[in-house]
């Protein structure tokens, strides 16, 4: 199979494990899941999807030389994630953490073609569910993983942070040391570290794009309540899923959903807000080799790591949010 990535160029996939899982309809479903959630869906953002990002991150562990079986565990860390993906954090409350998808990843493996299909390879998926068990594909924040990596240096391009020359530098400058991911360049971890906060800013825990995907999440819901969907339509695909909302003549759920548009704004309220929401803040502290040493970059730079002290402490806590125009 060749295959042609955003990020990571031309690549020659010839495992046949790897091409029986991308060809699964487990995997196939994340071509049909945006990355972004709603305000991919409306065209906010980018509709860079869940197929994207997860054979992106495969891809990535493979360059830095990982085992057959930690491509598999990166080609399937987010097979279990939900129509609109992370907004199913804001119905089910989880804003915080954004976890429902892991929580839930047992469940929803076990009824796909993936356990058989696993074991025609010799491999039993139960191995494929603790992505801690793979230190190159997940590591606990704020150090560097594939996973991270992918999304950014993806989103990166999409939000015209970075370019293709820039993300091919930063890759050149990836290395693996004590079973991690680090960088060998102390100015390429402090690109990566400032970037990927300016990211955080402008999507992933952006004012406007939180709002919308709480108002997203209070029509999604209404249309449970209503039972205009249930819990098992989380794993279908986002337009299925958004149209049946649509389509029911419920004045409120319609109300809601007739918000969810590019042209909905949104104010800080303390007085009179709408909702309060809170959201997972994004940073990273890549950890830096030197002659000698590994220490993070917060050790190294005390800007950065005051800066990035700043950013978390003036974004925490929930948000009073009120809709511009709302009925």
């Amino acid at each position: 199979m060749e295959y042609d990535d955003a990020v990571f160029g031309r690549e020659r996939i010839t495992e046949p494990v790897l091409l029986d899982l991308i060809q699964s309809a487990a995997v196939q479903r994340l071509r049909q899941v945006l990355q972004h959630g709603i305000s991919g869906l409306i065209g906010v953002t980018q509709p860079v999807t869940r197929f994207d990002h997860s054979l992106g991150v495969m891809l990535l562990v493979r360059r830095l030389g990982a085992p057959l079986a930690e491509q598999i565990a990166a080609l399937l860390h987010d097979v279990s994630h939900t129509a609109f993906s992370h907004v199913i954090d804001y119905v089910v409350a989880g804003h915080d953490s954004q976890s429902y998808h892991d929580e839930m990843k047992a469940q929803y493996m076990a009824g796909t073609d993936l356990p058989p299909l696993l074991a025609r390879h010799g491999y039993d998926w139960h191995d494929f569910l603790d992505e801690a068990a793979f230190p190159l594909l997940e590591q606990p924040a704020p150090r560097l993983c594939a996973d991270r990596l992918d999304y950014f240096l993806r989103d990166s391009l999409e939000l015209r942070l970075s370019t293709p020359a820039g993300v091919r530098h930063v890759l050149q400058h990836l290395v693996v040391h004590q079973g991690r991911i680090m960088v060998d360049d102390l100015a390429v971890a402090r690109w990566l570290a400032y970037t990927y906060i300016a990211a955080d800013e402008a999507s992933w825990a952006n004012f406007r794009e939180v709002g919308l995907y709480e108002l997203a999440a209070l029509a999604i819901r209404r249309g449970l309540a209503l039972g205009v969907i249930t819990e098992a339509d989380f794993w279908g695909v986002d337009a299925v899923v958004w149209a049946r909302l649509h389509a029911r003549p419920d004045a409120l759920l319609q109300r809601l959903l007739a918000q969810v548009t590019p042209d909905t704004r949104f104010a800080w309220d303390e007085v009179n807000p709408t909702f309060r929401v809170s959201t997972k803040l994004r940073t990273i502290d890549p950890e830096v080799v030197g002659p000698g040493r590994v220490a993070p970059l917060s050790a190294l730079d005390p800007d950065f790591a005051a800066y990035r002290q700043a950013y978390l402490q003036g974004k925490q806590g929930k948000w009073p949010m009120r809709v511009i125009g709302l009925a």
